[in-house]
């Protein structure tokens, strides 16, 4: 055992956590603000001829205005398909199919449903300090199997310290990314 190994294990902790904040702020840009923003209709799945297909794979979606998405399908007979894609993705929108696109007008965020979403923004990011802490404790498990195998017990304590460390670096990251969305909600 030897200094090397170590490394490889704080790598592979520090890669979780980093990929933990990527879901984390992928999911969180599902989640509207109150402005209208085309990645809310990211989710949305379109039957494209018997397939499951991506909104974005058939259409275009814009954001001409903070109150607005517009969808325009690259084939005309598409528009039915997508616009009960978007109504059955469940997103509390209301589509307006005018025949050559889609326009979703975005409501302005009620106090409630603000509060509503905080909880869930909140809810995601304990989701990810879960996964963050589940690295840390497989790291810190490797790292005493190592010791157990012959590796120096101040090598396994520097790694252990490491592992801590990297680990409140990216619990930073999160509480970062969660205020900075809050703000955002919170703005009217």
């Amino acid at each position: 055992m030897n200094i090397e190994d170590t490394k490889k294990v704080l790598d592979t902790a520090e890669s979780k956590m980093a990929k933990a904040i990527e879901h984390l702020e992928n999911e969180l840009r599902v989640i509207r603000a109150g402005r209208a923003n085309p990645a809310m209709l990211s989710g949305v799945m379109v039957d494209y001829y018997g397939t499951m297909t991506p909104l974005n794979q058939v259409a275009s979606v814009g954001s001409p205005d903070a109150r607005t998405i517009v969808v325009q399908p690259w084939e005309k007979k598409m528009i039915d398909p997508i616009e009960k894609a978007i109504m059955a993705a469940n997103l509390g929108f209301n589509p307006q199919n005018n025949g050559e696109s889609i326009r979703i007008m975005v409501p302005p965020l009620t106090e409630e449903r603000r509060k509503e979403l905080i909880k869930q923004v909140k809810h995601e990011g304990e989701n990810a300090k879960v996964s963050i802490r589940n690295s840390r404790r497989d790291a810190i498990e490797e790292i005493k199997k190592m010791q157990k195998d012959g590796l120096p017990e101040d090598a396994a304590k520097d790694a252990e310290a490491k592992v801590q460390k990297i680990t409140d670096k990216h619990n930073k990251k999160v509480d970062e990314i969660l205020q900075k969305k809050e703000q955002e909600i919170l703005t009217v």
